[in-house]
């Protein structure tokens, strides 16, 4: 597996003194943090990795990872801090790994785009409906943003969105392989990643008969898809640490938003995109708050909820035992 690793500052070295009425000088602590490989999710680290957002306390070392690799990180405590799926923290609990919610990482925009149905430009399905009997492909069935799909088709046009015996066949395809899929007529229609659906609306090649995220705004509100985690234990026992790590995750994708024209391009040419598709992201598909506030609280109970709903977890657990005392609760505020 290929992974991008950076260092956000250099660790300075210890210094020794004898004397207690000395300043001691001590090496920063370091901080690793897994995050969803993904060219956007670079933006967000961006300014820790080049040295515009610094702390004396702490060195962050993100690693970009794919899915399966973040749940398997989750479990073995690989990293001190994770991104991962909404759902996947009461499925966590439900095998006796206790997480601590520490911030939203992707709260769907109030604009509602990013979570389109696509098909080929030419292809007989013009609506939602026309899917039944039909293969819809996504890049993992039980994700927190494809359960979100499911939600939407169920809500707004009645279809069953079973994952067994529904209205739709509904297949997993490996994220990378998902344009090729639609393209070549393996799946009649499928749910894109961002990057994936910002270049098939440029290509022309094909049409979007729903968006999802529209939906769900529209029914439930704004929705929570992925959350930073933390173990109880290391937050316990470094929580100054992990609150400069909160911090410094807010500030970074601040840095990112207050200066477009600096990141974007950079990160643009990395990714081999156009980067009008940060724009496009940041604005019309995803926020990412660095704070846990009660709309973020709420929404991520309605995932629950939701999830349950479609048996891919047993019980609703309370956020607020879930969620850690020190996450940034507003704009502006730096837990206490």
């Amino acid at each position: 597996m290929k992974r991008r690793k950076f260092l956000g500052l250099a660790a300075a070295a210890p210094v020794i003194v004898t004397s207690p009425w000395i300043a001691r000088a001590q090496a920063k602590q370091k901080v690793t943090y897994a995050y969803l490989l993904d060219p956007v999710y670079d933006s967000v680290v961006w300014a820790i990795r080049k040295g515009k957002v610094k702390s004396d306390l702490i060195d962050i070392e993100a690693t970009g990872a794919n899915i399966p690799t973040l749940l398997q990180a989750t479990a073995t405590k690989q990293f001190d801090v994770v991104m991962t799926a909404v759902i996947g923290v009461p499925a966590a609990a439900a095998r006796g790994l206790d997480l601590r919610i520490l911030s939203a990482a992707l709260y769907q925009s109030s604009v509602g785009e990013g979570g389109g149905v696509w098909v080929k430009k030419d292809s007989p399905i013009k609506q939602p409906t026309d899917l039944k009997g039909k293969s819809l492909a996504s890049y993992g069935l039980r994700s927190t943003g494809y359960m979100y799909v499911r939600e939407a088709m169920r809500k707004e046009f009645g279809l069953n969105m079973a994952l067994e015996g529904g209205d739709v066949k509904q297949v997993e395809v490996v994220a990378p392989n998902l344009p090729a899929a639609l393209a070549t007529g393996q799946a009649d229609a499928a749910s894109l990643i961002h990057s994936q659906a910002f270049r098939a609306k440029a290509s022309g090649e094909f049409v979007n008969i729903c968006e999802t995220g529209v939906i769900m705004n529209k029914h439930y509100g704004r929705t929570v898809s992925a959350v930073n985690v933390g173990y109880p234990e290391r937050l316990a026992a470094r929580t100054d640490a992990f609150k400069e790590f909160n911090r410094m995750m807010k500030e970074s994708v601040e840095y990112a938003l207050k200066n477009r024209d600096e990141v974007f391009p950079d990160l643009a040419k990395q990714a081999n995109i156009d980067r009008a598709f940060f724009d496009w992201w940041f604005d019309k598909t995803t926020e990412v708050p660095g704070t846990f506030t009660a709309a973020h609280a709420k929404a991520v109970t309605t995932g629950w909820e939701i999830g349950k709903n479609f048996d891919m977890i047993k019980e609703v657990p309370d956020v607020a035992k879930l969620t850690w005392e020190h996450a940034i609760r507003a704009l502006g505020q730096i837990a206490e």
